[in-house]
């Protein structure tokens, strides 16, 4: 059946992943991106997306609420999935202002859209930064959609902070709404100030590669490709009201993937270079996603020692993507978060 679908966020890098995702497997719905296009996204991620002729794309700040009920009004979506989000943790401990507004209030717009144009599934992507951390001797603890929010930044206050009002919504309005908090994800089109990104082209230019502290801190990975594939299964067999954790089973130390990417970029680990630790740093991360690979019959399927080979590929082959990331104002934003940080 045909469905008309707004994506916010969709030039960034989860979003133009599920987009792709959505045009190759729902080729018969109607995609309709959302983006305000500020630093983290790109418009030319979309060059292959703007070629379909089931794809529409505004320029649009989701704070706008004159706007964003004007997208609505002409194209009566029948799903809107929320990516549209401030996202970097370091960017939210230096303005957190921005991060309230966007994700919080620019949630809020979205949502009294979907009330007053009456859509069939408000999905807001959230994160599992909500729950906070998990002790590094305690392997055999997880986060599940029942474990306490317990945020430790500007930025998964931000967060936690959507994802309430989304669930508040749908028991005080009845908006039919689904939340999801995944796993940290790696993937094609993710902008460079990531770790991933970050240490693939500082290591592809023999630069220095700037690790927290002694790079510790765990993670659980998930390709993004996986991720959005979940969220698709979230749309179609979830059900409303509720919570889906979407994890990779795929738990490494930061330093661990640094090593690994320099590995198989044939690059020295003299190249490391340990940095100050960020404030508040969370310890690990770690999700349980039975839930949604027993209600929803999801699972990732791309380990990491094949994704990884996979993303560091396509940014050897997509470094005009990459120099356009890393021109004009991310020069200074880097200097500011590494390169004065370095030996502190």
């Amino acid at each position: 059946m045909k469905k008309t679908v707004i994506v916010t966020g969709g030039a960034g890098f989860i979003g133009s992943n599920f987009i792709y995702l959505l045009l190759e497997e729902r080729p018969e719905w109607k995609i309709i991106c959302i983006d305000a296009l500020t630093y983290a996204a790109n418009i030319h991620t979309l060059n292959k997306a703007i070629e379909n002729p089931n794809f529409k794309f505004y320029k649009e700040d989701i704070r706008n609420r004159d706007g964003i009920f004007k997208i609505f009004e002409i194209e009566k979506p029948d799903i809107v999935v929320n990516f549209a989000a401030e996202s970097h943790v370091d960017r939210s401990i230096e303005n957190p202002g921005i991060f309230l507004e966007t994700n919080i209030l620019g949630t809020q717009v979205m949502m009294d859209a979907c009330r007053k144009y009456g859509v069939e599934r408000f999905h807001q992507v959230g994160t599992d930064e909500v729950y906070g951390d998990l002790p590094l001797d305690r392997p055999d603890l997880f986060f599940t959609e029942e474990t306490p929010i317990h945020t430790s930044s500007p930025y998964s206050t931000s967060k936690a902070s959507a994802d309430l009002l989304a669930l508040a919504y749908y028991r005080t309005y009845g908006l039919p709404v689904t939340v999801s908090r995944c796993s940290n994800n790696y993937g094609p089109y993710q902008f460079p100030e990531k770790l991933i990104p970050l240490m693939i082209n500082n290591a592809i230019k023999d630069k220095t590669l700037p690790v927290y502290g002694q790079g510790l801190n765990v993670r659980d990975w998930l390709y993004v490709k996986d991720h959005c594939l979940g969220i698709l299964a979230v749309l179609e067999r979830g059900k409303t009201g509720e919570v889906y954790n979407l994890g990779g089973h795929n738990e490494k130390a930061n330093i661990e993937i640094v090593k690994i990417i320099l590995k198989e970029l044939g690059k020295p680990e003299s190249l490391i270079s340990y940095v100050a630790d960020r404030k508040g740093h969370d310890l690990r991360y770690a999700i349980d996603p039975a839930k949604a690979e027993m209600e929803l019959g999801w699972h990732p399927t791309t380990m990491f020692t094949d994704g990884i080979k996979q993303t560091i590929r396509w940014y050897q082959n997509n470094m005009v993507w990459m120099e356009e990331c890393t021109s004009g104002d991310y020069v200074n934003y880097y200097e500011r978060m590494y390169e004065r940080r370095i030996n502190q």
